[in-house]
């Protein structure tokens, strides 16, 4: 089982605000010897008091075919969640409606050929597939892994990447980028190049807390304000707002006796996220678990109070944007 349930159940709190209608858009689902997260893990946790929707699956490489062409190896993840997702919209295992939306994997160096992938994606999961994810998390660091999808550094400046992210618009598909906070310009120079696509800014651009980094956060934060800044000055870009618990972070919870509490959480890295919604505003902002990965460092029940008490100064409305509505446009999730 993902996490360490034993652990996180040291801290538990009742929900903030219940009845308050969210959509998590950031989830994974994975079957790996000693891991396990599937409908039934997730729901346990979307169980723990909050009014959870909805949500949508982020590619993992989890579940790839395991024959045929190489480039069409991960359609099998699509096909294997959008199998979890009609189970959930059965109606057997409750209101909510788990993979809603689900954004995969291509490999975007394919240039044009990479229609026959996105293709494939949509006849697995005709009413559900939303998006690509090729993460770019880079860095020069051998303390800092890469992410799972091995990339080249600069890759997303690459011609053959540009080529294949060109064809994301043709099918109306958006693109959730992974990064590290380095790379943040990277990303700036493809949203400006690239304006008819949508693009999900995920985990903050994954500010960076070990190896080399470790003990400069007051550093990292003030030049990470200033591209931030000018990544949402492009209007094709959006945020969410999660996934800064992870061990590359440097925060680390997961060493503790004891889990965080959500006032922990808050008064550790609020300024994240007050800084993003400054800057990209409510409307183009959406509080994200990024589950299981997270659950190393804190419960789903504490994550979704901490972002609720993050939120507390701001209008219903803008509340609604950042719990909700914004998911609910961005990944086209109706009826949640």
């Amino acid at each position: 089982m993902a996490g360490n349930p034993e652990w996180l159940a040291k801290v538990t709190e009742a929900a903030i605000e219940p009845a308050l209608p969210i959509i998590d858009p950031h989830h994974h689902l994975w079957v790996h010897p000693g891991s396990r997260y599937e409908l039934e893990e997730l729901l346990e946790d979307t169980g723990q008091g909050h009014n959870i929707r909805a949500t949508v699956f982020v590619e993992c490489k989890a579940m790839y075919r395991a024959d045929g062409p190489e480039h069409l190896k991960p359609v099998g993840e699509t096909e294997y969640v959008n199998g979890i997702a009609a189970k959930s919209a059965s109606g057997g295992f409750g209101e909510m409606r788990a993979c809603a939306g689900i954004v995969g994997f291509a490999d975007l160096r394919l240039g044009s050929a990479v229609d026959e992938v996105l293709e494939a994606h949509f006849a697995a999961a005709p009413a559900r597939f939303r998006g690509i994810r090729h993460a770019s998390a880079f860095d020069a660091s051998p303390e800092v892994r890469p992410s799972h999808t091995n990339p080249p550094e600069g890759l997303l400046g690459l011609k053959d990447f540009r080529e294949g992210f060109k064809r994301l618009a043709e099918y109306n598909l958006s693109f959730d980028a992974w990064l590290y906070h380095r790379q943040i310009p990277e990303l700036t120079s493809l949203a400006r190049a690239n304006p008819e696509t949508t693009i999900i800014f995920d985990h903050f651009g994954g500010p960076i807390g070990i190896g080399p980094y470790e003990g400069k956060r007051g550093e990292i934060f003030a030049q990470w304000k200033k591209d931030v800044a000018n990544l949402a000055s492009c209007p094709n870009v959006l945020a969410k707002l999660g996934g800064i618990n992870m061990a590359v972070n440097g925060y680390g919870w997961h060493k503790r006796e004891l889990p965080p509490t959500s006032d922990e959480l808050v008064s550790a890295t609020r300024d994240w996220y007050l800084h993003s919604i400054d800057v990209f505003g409510p409307e183009r902002c959406m509080f994200e678990s990024n589950f299981p990965v997270d659950k190393l460092s804190c419960s789903y029940g504490v994550l979704w109070n901490a972002f609720k008490k993050i939120a507390s100064g701001f209008t219903a409305g803008e509340k609604k944007h950042l719990f909700h509505d914004t998911a609910a446009r961005v990944y086209r999730i109706a009826a949640a």
